[in-house]
């Protein structure tokens, strides 16, 4: 078993602010309510979904390619994550994965059949799957 840990530390009451980090320390970066929901500087859990979910996305991606034969020239995935900060309580409802692709040899078809395939199953995809829309965009360059 891999286990993986995120960390969360918060001062103040709601208008106060907190530090998110990794395990491994590569990322501390500064989060509050000004940077979760007005725009400001900082970053934010829905923000770290959607990098997460990218990383994971493009790797499954790239390992399905190469299962298949397939050598990929460089994928770039982006995973946008709606929030609605209105519902009560807020509730994330929907992802958008916008991926493209450089690799030989595949038609656009075989490349959207793969892109569906790392959607479906990459471990994130599957840990987000109570999201009720998930998109894809998948596009073969080159």
């Amino acid at each position: 078993m891999i286990k993986q840990r995120g960390k969360a530390a918060w001062t103040g009451d709601i208008k106060g602010h907190g530090i998110l980090s990794t395990q491994s320390g590569v990322i501390e970066a500064p989060y509050s309510v000004g940077s979760r929901f007005e725009g400001q500087k900082g970053t934010n859990p829905e923000e770290l979904i959607g990098a997460a979910h990218a990383g994971c996305y493009t790797m499954y991606l790239t390992s399905v390619l190469t299962q298949a034969g397939h050598q990929s020239e460089g994928i770039t995935t982006t995973s946008l994550v709606t929030m609605d900060p209105t519902a009560k309580p807020p509730l994330v409802t929907g992802i958008h994965i916008s991926t493209e692709g450089r690799v030989q040899g595949l038609s656009p078809e075989e490349f959207q059949a793969f892109a569906e395939d790392a959607k479906a199953n990459c471990p994130i995809s599957r840990a987000l799957s109570a999201v009720g829309d998930m998109t894809l965009e998948a596009k073969l360059v080159g």
